[in-house]
């Protein structure tokens, strides 16, 4: 039944074709009301230049440069959000087994999900250089987020269950695997499917506040200072388009292993 429940409801957040369509013809109909691709460009003309900014319009040092600023975003943000997930579980853990661990930890991760992201850039700014902005600030926006939910999923776990197992002396790789992970990573698995979006948000924020040379962030900086309003929506799609392409995968790599456990 729980399978059932959560698949209607992962279809009901799907989106639909025609929505979508419906939202750029809007989009259209708005750009061409005002006139002024400066303000607002038309869907068209963004798909055209990204189109351009893929290929590099036939020049290969400029396609280089895009991949370039791409893979610089990517492979900095998703590490900042592997790391944070490591330590994320592990401080868990920690703090699962031992209260005075979770009591220390507390007011760090409440001062993490307080404190404004803007804050958490320009003080970061000021340590470390801003090539590895994206990598911390991302690592903080997550880190409380897996925490939380790590937490929670150890509060929650059949204390009986632990105990017959303790009783009946199963060993510790079964204990980790048949008891612990199956009831610990549908926690993590929400964690991760909110802090993925949120890690790209603000690894992008820290890049166009560091203007780190050959990222994405710098691409949107330009973008503004330029007016190149057509190129701001390019790089804005380019974002989306890793952002969601890495969350589907990585979501249904851990579906993948839940479903594992549970039918072992």
């Amino acid at each position: 039944m729980k399978k059932n429940s959560a698949k209607k409801a992962e279809k009901t957040r799907r989106l639909r074709l025609w929505a979508v369509v419906v939202w750029l013809l809007l989009w259209e109909l708005l750009s061409r009301y005002i006139g002024q691709d400066i303000l607002l460009v038309s869907p068209l003309s963004v798909l055209l230049r990204l189109l351009e900014l893929v290929t590099g319009n036939g020049e290969p040092v400029q396609a280089a440069a895009f991949w370039g600023a791409a893979a610089f975003s990517f492979f900095r943000i998703i590490g900042g959000f592997l790391a944070a997930s490591a330590a994320g579980v592990l401080l868990a853990c920690l703090a699962g087994a031992f209260r005075p661990a979770e009591e220390f930890l507390a007011p760090a991760m409440t001062a993490l999900k307080a404190v404004p992201v803007a804050s958490f850039i320009i003080l970061v700014l000021i340590w470390i250089p801003s090539r590895n902005l994206s990598v911390v600030i991302s690592f903080l926006m997550v880190l409380p987020i897996v925490y939380t939910n790590m937490l929670a999923g150890i509060r929650s776990m059949d204390g009986q269950l632990l105990e017959m197992a303790r009783v009946f002396r199963v060993p510790l790789g079964r204990r980790i695997r048949y008891i612990y992970l199956s009831q610990l990573l549908p926690f993590l698995r929400t964690a991760f499917s909110l802090s993925l979006g949120l890690c790209w948000k603000a690894g992008i924020a820290a890049e166009v506040i560091g203007i780190p040379d050959g990222s994405i962030g710098e691409r949107l900086y330009e973008s503004k200072v330029y007016l190149q309003t057509a190129d701001l929506f390019a790089w804005t799609l380019v974002i989306v388009a890793l952002s969601v392409g890495f969350e589907k995968c990585f979501l249904y790599a851990v579906d993948r292993a839940v479903s594992r456990l549970e039918q072992n």
